[in-house]
């Protein structure tokens, strides 16, 4: 079956965060504290997928507060920090929820997502992702990490199934 074939049967999405929600660049506080930037975009498309009943999981071998905070703003319920060993935390999420891997998105970029993209229904990953990333991905999207490539694929999948602009896609 055809990736945009594919996209009809999606409940489910996954991301990581460096290189993905953000561009993979990390500013260093004097406090200690590191600092990175996300795409509102992305943001849009999180949030209304949420609305529209998709799960949304996060895993990241990230260990921010700040970055927990701001996708716990968003909604985003299911955060998991310090997964230096993703897929287990894959598998658990998927069989806690009883969501078949078929139906799952995975949008990773570098060697640690490579598993976890090889599971799934779905994988992508943006442009600027690792090369062997890249060469294993179904799509490559035409935005690079933090710039927008979530939206990229949740905008895909919404409007493929007819809930992107909708009656109430514009009610916040």
């Amino acid at each position: 079956m055809s990736y945009k074939k594919r996209l009809a049967h999606i409940t489910t999405f996954a991301f990581d965060v460096d290189g993905v929600l953000t561009d993979g660049s990390i500013i260093l506080e004097s406090s200690g504290e590191m600092v990175r930037t996300m795409h509102t975009k992305d943001g849009y498309a999180l949030q209304h997928a949420i609305k529209k009943g998709f799960n949304i999981v996060i895993i990241t071998g990230g260990n921010s507060t700040m970055v927990k905070k701001r996708l716990e703003g968003l909604g985003i319920q299911d955060v998991f920090l310090s997964a230096h060993h993703k897929l287990p935390i894959l598998r658990s999420y998927l069989g806690q929820k009883n969501i078949d891997p078929k139906n799952v998105l995975y949008m990773g970029d570098d060697i640690p997502d490579f598993e976890c993209l090889n599971l799934v229904g779905i994988s992508t990953c943006p442009r600027d992702s690792a090369v062997e990333i890249r060469e294993t991905c179904d799509y490559i999207s035409h935005v690079d990490g933090g710039k927008g490539a979530v939206r990229d694929v949740i905008e895909q999948v919404l409007r493929i199934q007819g809930k992107w602009m909708d009656e109430d896609a514009h009610k916040w």
